[in-house]
């Protein structure tokens, strides 16, 4: 079986990876252009696309693949490149460009994707950091035939995992990208031998995961601690959530729940001693924040007490979204 593979960062690039060394022929990759990164914004290819440099594998990066789009002459060549590539199948895995139907179309076998939910529950962008936040206790994998619409194609596979208490959103990211692999692995190589039966999406419990933006990583210390705790793990590593203290945006990258409450109002700091990490009042002091890792600007991420000895911090001291 021959399967063009389209994606873009790491998640995908452990995908296509998997499909590789499982020896199915990948004669062409999709992924998106190559984008200013790091300090000096030099560009920098995709994960997908230096995996496949590697392995010799062609690349295509057009910016669109839409005919009625802002650049139809690079989608109608994109086009005929796929309908010109010998493939049976189009795996798919976040790609970051929508896929018409004009090139739904084009495979034998159609287009499968690798999403990283239990559809329908958060179709979209961004499920890893939007199941955090919602404090699931469980997420996984689908693997789906892909249609016009977000996320809402026929499941052919789906396999759930437990969200562990302390689980971020880089912990859970790897833990999924692995089990897509295998998953569509799996996949493959039952259709190489017979079709398989496709379940539609339950009408129920639809969720939209939308895009992270760095808006909304700022802390606001008037909603509970629980809640607090559940944005830190969800924006890790990205967009980071962060509070300002006098002037300085200070980086918040773990934490938990701490017992008791207070009478201090939210976002002040109630201790500072590091060896019980910094603790703050939330929702008016209804619950606690226990903060164990920071960073300032042009720093490292450090645990609380290594932070307080370049940072401190006092008691009374108030943090502000």
């Amino acid at each position: 079986m021959k399967v063009i593979f389209a994606g873009t960062p790491e998640f995908a690039a452990t995908a296509l990876k998997a499909i590789i060394d499982a020896g199915f022929e990948v004669p062409l990759v999709l992924t998106q252009p190559d984008r200013p990164a790091g300090r000096g914004m030099q560009l920098q290819a995709s994960a997908v696309k230096q995996l496949a440099l590697t392995h010799q594998i062609p690349v295509a990066q057009p910016v669109s693949l839409r005919l009625d789009g802002k650049y139809p002459e690079v989608a109608q060549e994109a086009h005929e490149l796929l309908r010109n590539t010998p493939h049976d199948i189009m795996v798919v895995a976040a790609y970051g460009l929508i896929l018409p139907l004009s090139c739904l179309s084009i495979p034998r076998l159609g287009c499968i994707n690798i999403h990283g939910s239990l559809l329908p529950r958060w179709r979209g962008a961004a499920p890893i950091h939007r199941a955090i936040e919602a404090g699931d206790t469980e997420t996984g994998i689908t693997i789906m035939q892909m249609e016009e619409g977000l996320d809402t194609g026929p499941m052919l596979m789906r396999r759930a995992i437990s969200i562990g208490a302390h689980d971020t959103t880089a912990a859970l990211h790897d833990q999924l990208a692995t089990l897509g692999g295998e998953m569509v692995v799996e996949t493959l190589q039952q259709l190489a031998i017979a079709p398989l039966t496709a379940t539609t999406q339950p009408g129920e419990g639809v969720c939209y995961a939308a895009k992270i933006s760095k808006e909304e990583a700022a802390i606001d210390f008037s909603i509970s601690a629980q809640v607090i705790d559940r944005k830190i793990r969800a924006f890790n590593p990205f967009p980071a959530a962060h509070a300002n203290i006098d002037g300085t945006t200070i980086k918040f990258w773990r934490a938990e729940v701490a017992n008791g409450d207070s009478k201090l109002s939210s976002g002040s700091i109630i201790e500072a001693s590091g060896q019980q990490g910094i603790l703050i009042s939330c929702d008016n002091g209804k619950s606690v924040l226990r903060v164990l890792e920071l960073q300032k600007p042009g720093g490292k991420r450090l645990p609380a007490q290594d932070f307080l000895q370049g940072f401190p911090l006092k008691a009374g001291q108030v943090f502000h979204s």
